[in-house]
């Protein structure tokens, strides 16, 4: 069985995520979903609404499971089982900061990548920027399915 991870701290879970792990279906048996945390960080969504949110979006397909992470993707990801690591790209400059990402991973653990493309209708979807609408009282559905569980 091929397994994988597609880690992220996914503050909040965009229809362009969602996008990413339909298209790692079509590689991998088994997706798992990792919210990472990182206790440097302060996320606008409670880990806990992060994941119920996503489980929700991927209840009637056991392909896919959801969880929580605080270590190394690599280390995690030898935990699981999982033998890729997943990501999605919107641009050029993803790339550049994920092949970055992706060698080291490799190099300490021997774990590949495995990029997809996002897209095109999703490439504009940035989380940093749905955070900001949301923060501000705007309309984030357009690019969140179901955000009415992130609250």
């Amino acid at each position: 069985m091929k397994r994988c991870l597609f880690p992220g701290s996914f503050d909040p879970f965009t229809k362009g995520h969602e996008a990413i792990v339909h298209q790692a279906l079509s590689l991998f048996d088994e997706v798992i979903i990792g919210v990472g945390i990182n206790s440097k960080k302060q996320g606008l969504f409670a880990t806990d609404k992060k994941i119920e949110h996503i489980s929700v979006l991927f209840a009637t397909n056991n392909k896919i499971q959801v969880a929580s992470f605080q270590k190394l993707t690599v280390e995690f990801c030898k935990e699981i089982g999982a033998t890729h690591i997943v990501r999605g790209l919107r641009d050029a400059k993803d790339f550049e900061y994920e092949r970055s990402i992706g060698h080291m991973n490799h190099a300490i653990s021997g774990i590949d990548t495995v990029f997809f493309l996002t897209a095109q209708a999703h490439s504009a979807i940035n989380s940093s920027i749905i955070r900001e609408m949301h923060q501000n009282g705007a309309d984030i559905s357009p690019f969140v399915t179901k955000p009415e569980l992130l609250v």
